[in-house]
């Protein structure tokens, strides 16, 4: 698709760092008049005779010549920048106040300040990178655990672009002899064996439903594993919270039904990101407010992945026995994990006693760990529960793993249409509506990597950049 490039004869600055004091900051410049913009405020060697990629210290100046900031500066010429023009980059000291005034020199100098994601934006339009990959900075800036950042990494790489590009080349010389046929429908002439392209449509499909599928475990790897903590009032569950996260999170009291809403926190353990999600206790109570936080609850069962049963060690059989019918049919298609609270005060045939009838009462396998919330004892065993029940497949260098959601419904979609074409080549129906359905698989694929796209999307896209990315 073409892309309007009018905006990009502007030349463009923005402060690239967080916001904040700092020991440095560097500010950004792109743009056909990068270099003469700069110059403008700049005082030290000759801009226009700097070799791409060099960096230099000098100085930047008021509009009076006095001295604003000592900086580094570098230069990066067109087209071997991040956005394809040529790029400046100014080091500079960290003050908020003496970041403010190098962008204002720019702008007085003939700078625009940048949008949210436009130097990434014009990376695009410029070829410098596809779409996915612009996706995969953003993805990179935000990860919280190293399978994050590998997947980051490799995405940003153009792993996933490569291979959406060797299935679009597959299907495109699919589609080719198919509409050959079409040019010598007459002559009846058969360019294409419909065994070889079944066969290799099967293939194709298999690919883009595998790189679909992945998008469950990405999703968790991107956004952290959701872990959401039940049980009873007043069995420590908000007490668990506190201590896994090592931060007092969640009001914890003796009085039941103090937490009657949903707290959230994530903490890394091991690489693997997890999103604890506190809940209000299950009981049978005439209270409004509690009710509501209890259906909420409910609720947060039906989205987790992974439930946290706590139990009350001193809970007398016959009422965990009540409670579990409650749990275990809200988490029928989840892992749960038993956690057995207040293992200080029990004795070891009370911990046996409630072994046997967990045992008795959970999914095989379920597995049944004894902590201490008060004491802080047991959750080292609990934490590599956690671990073991979030195992994911590691994002080595050669594996592709999805983690965008607009890139999961483009494969589904993608996956429908093949789908279609290879129950058309079994019924033997016209070469026509098949390429029409392959060149709409084809189209679903590119719409991942922006070779085909519109300008709504991608102002979605980048609007959720940082101005300065």
């Amino acid at each position: 698709m073409a892309i309007d490039n009018t905006i990009h004869r502007d030349t463009i600055c923005a402060i690239a760092t967080p916001h904040g004091t700092g020991g440095i900051a560097v500010i950004r410049v792109s743009g056909p008049l990068a270099i003469e913009c700069t110059s403008a405020c700049w005082k030290g060697a000759d801009l226009t005779s700097m070799k791409s990629h060099t960096a230099h210290l000098g100085k930047i100046l008021f509009a009076d010549g006095e001295v604003l900031d000592e900086v580094v500066l570098t230069l990066f010429r067109t087209p071997n920048s991040f956005t394809g023009e040529d790029v400046i980059e100014i080091s500079c000291h960290g003050s908020v106040w003496i970041q403010q005034q190098i962008v204002n020199r720019l702008i007085d100098c003939g700078c625009r300040m940048a949008t949210g994601g436009e130097f990434s934006q014009r990376a695009f339009a410029n070829g410098r990178i596809d779409l996915s990959q612009a996706e995969a900075i953003a993805d990179l800036i935000a990860s919280s655990s190293r399978a994050a950042h590998r997947i980051a990494i490799n995405q940003m790489r153009g792993a996933f672009s490569r291979e959406l590009a060797s299935l679009r080349a597959q299907l495109l010389d699919f589609v080719s002899l198919i509409e050959l046929e079409l040019d010598f429908s007459e002559e009846e002439v058969e360019f294409a064996d419909r065994s070889r392209l079944t066969q290799l449509a099967h293939h194709i499909l298999d690919i883009i439903t595998r790189l679909a599928q992945s998008f469950a475990a990405g999703n968790v790897i991107k956004n952290g594993l959701p872990v959401v903590i039940v049980g009873e009032t007043n069995a420590g569950k908000s007490t668990l919270l506190n201590l896994l996260l090592h931060d007092e999170r969640a009001l914890v009291s003796n009085i039941h039904g103090t937490t009657r809403d949903v707290i959230e926190d994530t903490i890394t353990l091991q690489g693997t990101l997890f999103r604890f999600i506190d809940t209000a206790g299950i009981r049978n109570t005439s209270e409004v407010i509690e009710q509501m936080g209890i259906e909420r609850t409910f609720k947060k069962i039906d989205e987790a992945q992974l439930v946290l049963w706590v139990i009350d060690g001193n809970t007398p059989i016959d009422k965990i026995t009540q409670l579990s019918h409650d749990i275990l049919q809200r988490t029928a298609n989840k892992q749960l994990i038993a956690v057995v609270n207040k293992d200080d005060s029990l004795t070891p045939d009370i911990r046996q006693g409630i072994t046997q009838a967990l045992e008795q009462l959970l999914p095989p396998d379920t597995p049944i760990t004894f902590i201490s919330a008060k004491c802080q004892t047991g959750t080292d065993a609990l934490q590599q529960l956690l671990i073991k029940a979030a195992a994911q497949p590691d994002a080595d260098q050669n594996q592709v793993i999805v983690t965008n959601a607009r890139h999961y419904h483009a494969l589904i979609r993608a996956e429908q249409a093949l789908t279609r074409a290879i129950e058309g080549l079994n019924n033997g129906i016209s070469g026509d509506f098949v390429s029409q359905d392959i060149r709409e698989t084809m189209h679903y694929l590119g719409e991942i990597t922006g070779e085909i796209t519109t300008h709504d999307i991608l102002g979605n896209i980048f609007s959720h950049f940082c101005i300065g990315k």
